[in-house]
Formats: structure tokens, C-alpha cells, sequence
């Protein structure tokens, strides 16, 4: 089979013992994304089979009608709505994927606190002023009797929230229904409104499930209520933010710091984001999941899914009636 990895920005898969147990096949490794359909395609012309790293590609109607030969796609993680499913069972394509959302979740907590501590410790800005002969310009803001404001108390927020509280935080809980009930039943503080929930926050942290429903359910006006000297971080989704809102309110100082590991089309390539000129704004490439035991365990995933594919005996395979047509 000929098999093509699509955006493997860090070559991680060749790092991975999956690489290995493709010695039979034939292999093609694409380092860089392309959006373009008509690009796209016509990488993967020639392919039997890809493997899509979590949602970096988009594999839609116009890109899966240009691929004759495609039968398999190996889909790493649990997502699903960038595929085109109906098309790729009408035209006999199996999809492969494993439901692994929750071991995402511990790397996706780690850069949550990597970002909170290094946003309000100064970290890299006091790094790299050592580094030019200057010590300590900055003073950095402690955690212990702050409140933590977690915004989806789900598998990652739960997470955030234990580890606020070891650090002497007080935590205060928004979201739905039963994000409230398990929050009241942790412990934690329910404030009496939302527009409460984001006056008091110290660091607020959104970690709600991107869904059409949730687009944008961050807006201007709640974060024209936060703190001057409070954090937003945000490693769940760009778009769970009214377009535009947060850099509008970063420019008008509320909250006064942002830490963002998400950007509304990634990869964002040769600086072109306007959160980056924000001296307000500490940015990362999306390194929520970009993590060594992440990338093996969900190239191993897809390579399973291949390798049995290729035996005859298809193995996870969300589309089942694929393998009918």
C-alpha cells in the first residue's frame, strides 16, 4: 500500500515506533499543510491510504472526489467533524479511528498551568533579559488566594480545577447545568451569575467543547468585565471566542494578559496573527496534545487500523458500511 502521512509539522511520526512496522509498505511523510483542495488532492492522488494528524487537514467532498484510489483514512484522536463521512462510505472509503479524546487530556492540562505559571512569573520575558546581562525586571504574580475561574468543568477542566486548588486558589466554576452540579459537589464556588463568574476571576481558564452551540459563546462584554490584572487562557478552541473580541480587549487592558495555545485557522504560519503583536499575549502553536507519549500512542492507534486493514480484517472502523460498498 502506499501510505500518506499528512502534517506531521514535527516529524514525529518517524520518530515513532508505528514508522517501523510499515517496512512493507510504501511511506510518504508531508511535514507542511495545505489547504487548498485541489493541493491537497493531489498529494494524496496516488494514496491507498492517509493518516490525518488530529484535524490539521480537511478531508471534504471536493478533495475525496478527486481520490480514486484512496480506501483507507487512519484518523489519530477523537475527532471527526473535519472528515466528510457520507462521502467516504458512498465511495467505499473506511475510516479508521479510535475514541482516545481522554488521554489527550493530561498533556492539555500540563500547557494550561505551563502557561499560567509562565504568564504571571514572566518566564520567558525574565529568560531572555538574563540572557542580555539583566537581572530580574519583572515581579511576578503569585497564585496561593487568587481565584481560578474554570469554564467547563469537563475531563480537562476537572483537572485545572484539582490542581488550582493545591496551589491555595480558590476556584469558581461556570459552564452548564451539570458543569454547576459537579462543581458544588467538588466543592467549589458557583458564582450567582456569569457576568460575576468573569468579574471575579484572577485567571479564567476555557476548557468548553467547540461545538456549533459554543461558537463565540465567549463575547466582548464578558470580557470587557474581567480584571485589568487578570489571565484568559485559552487551550481549547478559537472560535469559542466572539471573533475579534479578545484582541480588541486585550488593546483595551481586560483582562490585562492572555495566554493562547489556539488561533481560528492553524497552522499560522510567518507570524500573521494580530494577538502576536500584543505585548499582552503570550502565544503557543497549539502544544496542548503536542506531546511524546501523545504522538506515539496515536500514531500506534493508526497504524494498527492500517496494518489490519491491509490483512483483510478491518479493525475500528467508524464507517462499517464502507466495507459493504
Amino acid at each position: 500500500m502506499k501510505i500518506v502521512i499528512l502534517d506531521d509539522y514535527s516529524n514525529a511520526f518517524r520518530s515513532s515506533s508505528a514508522f517501523a512496522r510499515l517496512k512493507d509498505h510504501e511511506v510518504v511523510v508531508y511535514r507542511d499543510t495545505v489547504k487548498d483542495p485541489e493541493a491537497l488532492a493531489a498529494r494524496l492522488r496516488e494514496a491507498d491510504a492517509v493518516v490525518i494528524t488530529q484535524e490539521r487537514s480537511s478531508l471534504r467532498r471536493e478533495v475525496i472526489e478527486k481520490l480514486p484510489k484512496l480506501k483507507l483514512i487512519a484518523q489519530t484522536g477523537s475527532h471527526r467533524s473535519h472528515i466528510d463521512i457520507d462521502v467516504c462510505t458512498a465511495r467505499g472509503i473506511a475510516i479508521t479511528a479510535l475514541n482516545d479524546g481522554g488521554g489527550q487530556s493530561h498533556s492539555t492540562v500540563e500547557l494550561t498551568w505551563a502557561l499560567i505559571l509562565s504568564s504571571l512569573r514572566h518566564i520567558g520575558h525574565e529568560a531572555e533579559q538574563l540572557k542580555r546581562g539583566v537581572w530580574q525586571t519583572t515581579i511576578g504574580t503569585g497564585l496561593r488566594g487568587k481565584t481560578l475561574g474554570v469554564y467547563g468543568l469537563g475531563n480537562i477542566g476537572s483537572k485545572v480545577a484539582q490542581i488550582g486548588k493545591v496551589f491555595g486558589m480558590t476556584v469558581a466554576c461556570w459552564g452548564r447545568e451539570p458543569s454547576k452540579a459537579k462543581a458544588r459537589e467538588a466543592g467549589y464556588d458557583v458564582p450567582e451569575s456569569r457576568e460575576a463568574f468573569f468579574a471575579g476571576a484572577d485567571v479564567l481558564c476555557l476548557h468548553i467543547l467547540y461545538r456549533p452551540d459554543t461558537r463565540g459563546i465567549i463575547k466582548a462584554a464578558d470580557l470587557a468585565r474581567m480584571k485589568p490584572t487578570a489571565l484568559l487562557v485559552n487551550t481549547s478552541r478559537a472560535g469559542l471566542i466572539e471573533e475579534g473580541a479578545l484582541v480588541e480587549a486585550l488593546k483595551k487592558g481586560r483582562p490585562g494578559f492572555a495566554a493562547v495555545d489556539v488561533y481560528e485557522e492553524e497552522p499560522v504560519i510567518g507570524g500573521a496573527h494580530p494577538l502576536f503583536a500584543l505585548p499582552n499575549a503570550l502565544c503557543t502553536p497549539h502544544l496542548g496534545y503536542a506531546a511524546d507519549y501523545q504522538f506515539e500512542n496515536k500514531y500506534t492507534g493508526a497504524v494498527d487500523g492500517i496494518l489490519a486493514f491491509a490483512s483483510g480484517h478491518p479493525e475500528n472502523i467508524i464507517n462499517p458500511e464502507a466495507l459493504r460498498s
